[in-house]
């Protein structure tokens, strides 16, 4: 693919800008020698960014890195393939205590209802207790959100996590499956999820009071040791945010920007935008409070192989209130 570099009016090429921390350094750093790689998940932060316009000035280049799923996408950010990421928290949890070398740098404030519970839509299968003795797929991999969702499900309906036996399958695989019937109950996420809601599968549980609900922007911290990638990351992650605002402001577009980029019906476009995000801004301490006792969790669990210190894997002076 090709790297794509807009540039509007005089703006040129080697336009010398200055964000966050770069600021205090003593040689002004050139972005336009500067290209990103930006990583995402079936295109939904790319369709984001698309919709709303608000790379079409950036005075770096940049290309997308689309994977199906938070477990390859950080595969390619531990291979440094990708400058940044954008994933739900236990995926970066998983990431971290994996030894992928990535910083949080932003909040996204998301909803409990893109992520979900599934059975076929004739399935005797009435509730979360019900899965009892029965298989699960989960996608994408071990320490993917719906993993997160599966166990506070469980957990709710008063079983244990061992009464299920739990498969993970990369989600183009399992919807393909779940589409032919061989499977029975899928935890998964959106787009997936509202694909297949659309599509007639019947819904147990959502997020919806389940889980935090949020997911982060990742960096990787080598990008983020070199001044003029650092400075690039901190402008690129304030247009994210200026998007995401947009998309609250503007959810037909959205939705049809996304349904020509993902090439779904509108129909099943406008679910899955609809519920996709209530600001992304920057990362606070509750913020890490809140993901801390995820990450303690699943490591108590042995979903994560070792603790994780949510604290050492953030920066939040990369994006500031101050430079939102």
């Amino acid at each position: 693919m090709i790297p794509k570099k807009p540039f509007r009016g005089a703006l040129a090429a080697a336009a010398l800008l200055l964000f966050g921390p770069a600021a205090q350094a003593a040689e002004p750093v050139d972005l336009g020698q500067v290209t990103l790689v930006l990583g995402d998940q079936a295109r939904n932060l790319r369709s984001l960014v698309e919709a709303a316009g608000v790379l079409e000035d950036a005075p770096y280049a940049y290309r997308w890195a689309s994977f199906q799923g938070a477990a390859p996408l950080f595969e390619a950010q531990r291979a440094g393939a990708v400058d940044t990421s954008y994933a739900g928290d236990l995926p970066v949890l998983a990431a971290a205590a994996g030894g992928v070398p990535l910083k949080i740098v932003a909040t996204n404030v998301g909803q409990g209802a893109s992520n979900g519970l599934l059975v076929q839509p004739g399935s005797p299968l009435q509730r979360v207790a019900d899965l009892k003795g029965k298989t699960v797929v989960v996608s994408s991999a071990k320490g993917s959100i719906s993993q997160h969702l599966l166990y506070a499900a469980l957990e709710e309906a008063g079983l244990q996590r061992d009464d299920v036996t739990l498969k993970f399958v990369l989600p183009t695989d399992a919807s393909a499956a779940f589409n032919s019937g061989q499977i029975e109950s899928w935890a998964v996420f959106d787009p997936y999820l509202g694909t297949a809601e659309r599509n007639g599968a019947r819904l147990l549980r959502n997020g919806e009071g389940l889980t935090s609900s949020l997911s982060f922007v990742t960096a990787t911290e080598s990008s983020l040791a070199d001044p003029a990638k650092r400075a690039a990351i901190a402008d690129v992650v304030r247009r994210f945010a200026k998007a995401r605002q947009w998309a609250l402001e503007h959810p037909q577009e959205y939705a049809k920007v996304y349904a020509e980029l993902t090439r779904l019906p509108l129909e099943t476009a406008a679910l899955i935008t609809g519920r996709s995000s209530k600001g992304l801004r920057p990362v606070s301490d509750a913020d890490l409070d809140t993901v801390q006792k995820v990450a303690d969790l699943f490591h108590e669990v042995k979903v994560l192989p070792k603790p994780v210190d949510v604290r050492a894997i953030a920066d939040p002076s990369l994006f500031t209130e101050e430079t939102r």
